[in-house]
């Protein structure tokens, strides 16, 4: 099948960047969607032309690094989904796909479709550990924990941190990426020791970054990729209010 593309290009951060315009021809709908790009450019390359910047490592779902807004939905709007999961037949032939950057003040462009989400491990750095000991995994083993905890912490473990529920929020909030590490850890006994001050940390780092604030639209969890859950949110607002009336603050 045949496709207009429509793909955001930018030199650098301090650039204007606008949308060009491009023809990917005969694409195999078995193609994914970075592989699709690939190609096209190869192409760009055979005419002497600059390639398309993007991000992408394990090309399987579990790194984060695919970052692409496609037709206004971040990693393109299936669920469950990243962009290096997304195949070609999910289009039409002869479809118009508009291709974009994650868009927010916290995530600066660095060139073309790739975008600086260094915020995110200064949140990580903030409060994303633990301080005790746990030896190697057998020792961590013997730590009886509830099936139903485990697998809750687990659920809110599986977050990759790429940032589409930044890019689907309004208001560019990172509330439902803070609130994954934070529940992961604060459900687990080896998380306890840092629990409120964890809280306390993440949100002011996240804040001090630039995002914006939770409304609770609901959007994050419609773009995430591992369906995290709203849920999350609250135990985080709960967290923040025990560290403030702890006096943690």
């Amino acid at each position: 099948m045949d496709l207009k593309l429509k793909i955001w290009r930018q030199k650098n951060t301090d650039t204007p960047g606008r949308f060009v315009d491009y023809e990917a021809l005969d694409v195999d709908p078995n193609m994914s969607f970075l592989e699709m790009l690939d190609r096209l450019n190869e192409q760009l390359q055979e005419r002497n032309e600059e390639p398309i910047a993007f991000d992408s490592d394990c090309r399987e779902g579990i790194c984060g690094t695919c970052s692409i807004v496609i037709n206004g939905m971040p990693h393109g709007g299936h669920k469950g989904t990243t962009v290096c999961q997304l195949h070609m037949r999910h289009f039409r032939h002869g479809q118009t796909i508009v291709i974009e950057p994650w868009r927010a003040r916290a995530f600066p462009i660095i060139k073309d479709l790739v975008v600086d989400r260094a915020a995110f491990d200064k949140i990580i750095q903030a409060g994303g550990f633990v301080s005790v000991s746990t030896g190697g995994a057998p020792d961590a083993n013997q730590i009886p924990i509830p099936k139903a905890v485990s697998e809750k912490a687990m659920d809110s473990a599986q977050c990759i941190g790429c940032g589409a529920c930044v890019a689907a929020c309004k208001n560019a909030s990172a509330m439902l990426f803070v609130s994954a590490k934070i529940s992961h850890l604060g459900r687990l006994p080896q998380g306890q020791p840092e629990r409120y001050r964890r809280a306390l940390a993440m949100i002011k780092a996240m804040d001090e970054a630039g995002f914006g604030n939770c409304t609770v639209t609901g959007a994050c969890e419609a773009a995430c990729p591992k369906e995290i859950k709203l849920e999350n949110i609250s135990r985080l607002n709960g967290d923040y209010g025990c560290a403030v009336l702890k006096g943690e603050a």
